[in-house]
């Protein structure tokens, strides 16, 4: 076989298809609603409780909601081409195995290397904000403190803090690759609870806060345009600038995706989850943002905690405890599942014989990929522990996007290579849906082509620093895919 025949050999979807029937690696214990719960725990978190507050403040005012639901819409194309996959294609690895099939080796090991990274750190990111608020609770409910020093972890722009290393955020990652190690139902049975808890939460929010709302906080719905040293804030630039920062809200559904080998009928759920969690989550993030802007002038949710900041204004104390409660536990589902993601593309790729087969093998007592889990349970730990929350953010969001533009071309592709294959589920419209997902995508990349004072300007986007970091990650993943993988390749042994 020729080098760029290796490159872009794939696997069949027929055989792909045959194996997901075939295998036994895992024990298939998921339902339709564990696997749901998975994907709103996953959605649910950051987003209502701090980014809704604070782009309302900085970019959009109360046209917020209009921010969630450009991001939604954005995130309803790639969730409908991951739906389309799931149910075509029901083994665990997400968009690694979807571009396996469709795009070839070369692409497949991208994404996967690309995707390990970016859900590793949002869990390291996840766990320093979970962090914050148990301690917050603590000191609310117990008047108590941790050590300075087990508080956070140092950071070199204030090296007098006496930081060392949040213990906490470390603890919290090693318990949830314990519980994936020990038992995926135990785990997945938890994260229901919890992800129940987060939902109660945030309905006491909606429920509580909606008789507080004054009609007169929403006006005017979008904020006059203000544009300082090039930076627009509010007007249409300012919804669209949120937009491109709450997008990183709703996605998450995509982690369900990879637990496709422990769902007990994955052809007929895993389409159904990816869907129903993103609506669950959307509509919940709709009525969030309406009633935070309406029981508080927008300006006064600039905090780092604006649901609780708009229950302290009105003097609603009994209220902020449940919400710190609600808080803890969303952020707690988020962590549980994007580990549950990041192991079993680790699995996957070891499976197919690009990364060390020794990562490969089932636990024998737990039928859990214990190996990948148990090191990135400490590789989190580490990495919360030890590092500022800023530098750990920077680097977990251009992955996903990069994934969602080649899984929607992927399926775009698929249909006109393979347009008669038995689809669990086929996505409406897919000449529009797919092409507008890519585009959205991008745009969240490079930033919004807009146009004022004469020119366009590109508003959003990502910092160049981050692209900087994904392009040297992204050269150690090809090294290593050139040094071992190309030659260790299941394909290479088995045409």
């Amino acid at each position: 076989m020729g080098f760029i025949a290796k490159l872009v050999r794939h696997k069949s979807i027929e055989h792909l298809q045959a194996e997901a029937g075939q295998r036994g690696d895992f024990r298939r214990v998921l339902g339709l609603w564990q696997l749901t719960a998975i994907g709103v725990g996953a959605i649910v978190g950051v987003g209502i409780f701090v980014l809704a507050g604070q782009q309302a403040a900085a970019n959009a005012g109360p046209a917020v909601v209009l921010s969630f639901l450009i991001a939604g819409l954005g995130s309803a194309c790639a969730a409908l081409a991951y739906a389309e996959f799931s149910g075509l294609i029901p083994v665990t690895g997400s968009a690694y195995t979807y571009s396996y099939a469709v795009l070839g080796e070369l692409f497949a090991w991208i994404i996967g290397w690309d995707l390990l990274i970016e859900y590793a750190l949002i869990v390291g990111v996840v766990a320093i904000g979970w962090s914050g608020y148990v301690q917050a609770l603590i000191e609310q409910l117990f008047g108590a403190h941790l050590p300075v020093w087990a508080q956070g972890a140092y950071d070199p722009r204030n090296p007098d803090s006496g930081k060392v290393f949040n213990v906490i955020a470390a603890g919290i990652t090693l318990l949830i690759a314990w519980m994936l190690t020990v038992k995926t139902e135990w785990g997945a049975r938890a994260n229901t609870v919890i992800v129940a808890i987060k939902v109660i939460g945030v309905a006491l929010v909606i429920g509580v806060g909606a008789f507080y709302v004054n009609t007169a906080n929403w006006h005017p719905f979008i904020p006059a345009a203000i544009t300082t040293e090039g930076l627009t804030q509010y007007g249409w630039g300012g919804v669209l600038a949120a937009s491109s920062i709450v997008f990183f809200a709703v996605f998450g559904y995509d982690t369900l995706t990879t637990a496709a080998e422990e769902s007990t009928n994955p052809q007929r759920d895993l389409p159904r989850a990816v869907l129903l969690s993103l609506a669950v989550s959307m509509a919940l993030y709709v009525m969030v943002s309406l009633v935070l802007t309406g029981m508080v002038p927008y300006q006064q949710l600039a905090g780092p905690a604006p649901v609780d900041a708009a229950f302290k204004a009105l003097g609603l104390h009994w209220v902020r405890g449940i919400i710190s409660v609600a808080a803890v536990a969303g952020i707690t589902s988020v962590m549980f599942a994007f580990m549950l993601g990041a192991a079993r593309i680790w699995f996957a790729l070891a499976r197919d014989g690009l990364l060390p087969k020794w990562f490969a093998r089932v636990h024998p007592k737990y039928g859990t990929p214990a190996r990948p889990t148990i090191i990135l349970g400490v590789f989190t730990a580490l990495v919360a522990g030890s590092l500022p929350i800023g530098e750990v953010a920077e680097l977990v969001n251009i992955g996903t996007l990069a994934a969602f533009i080649i899984i929607c071309g992927s399926v775009l592709l698929l249909r006109v290579r393979k347009p008669d294959l038995p689809r669990g589920f086929r996505t409406p419209a897919l000449w529009l849906v797919a092409p507008a997902g890519m585009l959205f995508s991008l745009f969240l990349i490079i930033g919004w082509p807009w146009f004022s004072d004469g020119r366009f300007h590109l508003l959003g986007g990502l910092p160049w620093i981050t692209i900087e970091r994904f392009i040297i990650w992204m050269a150690l993943g090809l090294v290593i895919y050139f040094g071992f993988g190309i030659r260790h390749s299941r394909l290479e042994r088995e045409p």
